[in-house]
C-alpha cells in the first residue's frame, strides 16, 4: 500500500530531476558549445598559415630557391629583376624567382594572401626591413615565419633566368641598396627572410 510518504519521496524525486534537467538546459544556453571559441579559432588558423609558411621557407631553404631569392638582382637598373614598383606585386611577378612559386602554390588557392620581407640589422642596431613581395596590407591576424639566410662576399648575383652572373653581391654597384654589407670577413650579411601570411 503507498503510504502519503511515499508519494511525497517520489514528488520531491521528480521535482528535483526537474530542476537538475532545468540547470542542464541553462548551462548548454549560456556556455558555448563548439569546441573552439572565437578567439581560440582565430589562434588555431593562425597558426596553421605560420606552420605553412615555415614549411614552405624549409622546403625553398633545400632547394636552394630561398638563397636565390634573395641575389635575383639587376644590376643595371638596381632593382629586383622586373619588379616595377621596387618589389614583386602581381602573380606574372611573383612567379619570377622560385620562391615566388612555392609560395603561391601553397597559399593562393587556399585564399591566404603573403607578403616577403629581408630584414637585416642596421648600423644602429634597428632592423630594416626591404619588401622583396607585397601583396598588400596584412590583418590584425596576420602570422609570420622567417629564417636566415648567409650571404658571402662572393655569391654571384642571378640574371632573370636563375643563372649566376659575373657579378658578385660584393662587386655589385647597386646590390647595397637592397641588402647592404655588414662584414669585412668573407660573409657579406646575414638576413632574415621573412613571409606574412593573412586570409584575405
Amino acid at each position: 500500500m503507498v503510504t502519503v510518504r511515499a508519494q511525497a519521496h517520489t514528488l520531491e524525486a521528480i521535482t528535483a530531476g526537474m530542476i537538475v534537467l532545468a540547470s542542464v538546459v541553462f548551462a548548454l544556453q549560456v556556455t558555448a558549445v563548439t569546441p573552439l571559441s572565437a578567439s581560440t579559432a582565430s589562434q588555431h588558423i593562425e597558426n596553421q598559415q605560420e606552420a605553412s609558411a615555415a614549411g614552405v621557407l624549409d622546403a625553398a631553404r633545400e632547394s636552394g630557391a630561398l638563397h636565390a631569392a634573395v641575389r635575383h638582382w639587376d644590376e643595371t637598373n638596381g632593382s629586383l629583376h622586373g619588379a616595377g614598383g621596387g618589389a614583386y606585386t602581381t602573380d606574372a611577378e611573383v612567379n619570377r624567382t622560385r620562391l615566388g612559386g612555392l609560395l603561391l602554390g601553397a597559399f593562393q588557392s587556399r585564399g591566404i594572401a603573403f607578403n616577403v620581407y629581408v630584414a637585416y640589422p642596421s648600423d644602429t642596431g634597428t632592423i630594416n626591413r626591404q619588401r622583396f613581395i607585397y601583396r598588400g596590407e596584412p590583418s590584425d591576424n596576420a602570422a609570420t615565419a622567417a629564417t636566415t639566410v648567409a650571404l658571402y662576399d662572393d655569391d654571384p648575383l642571378l640574371d632573370d633566368d636563375g643563372v649566376p652572373t659575373n657579378t658578385t653581391v660584393n662587386g655589385s654597384s647597386s646590390y647595397g641598396a637592397f641588402v647592404p654589407p655588414d662584414s669585412p670577413t668573407g660573409l657579406y650579411n646575414v638576413v632574415s627572410v621573412e613571409v606574412v601570411v593573412w586570409r584575405m
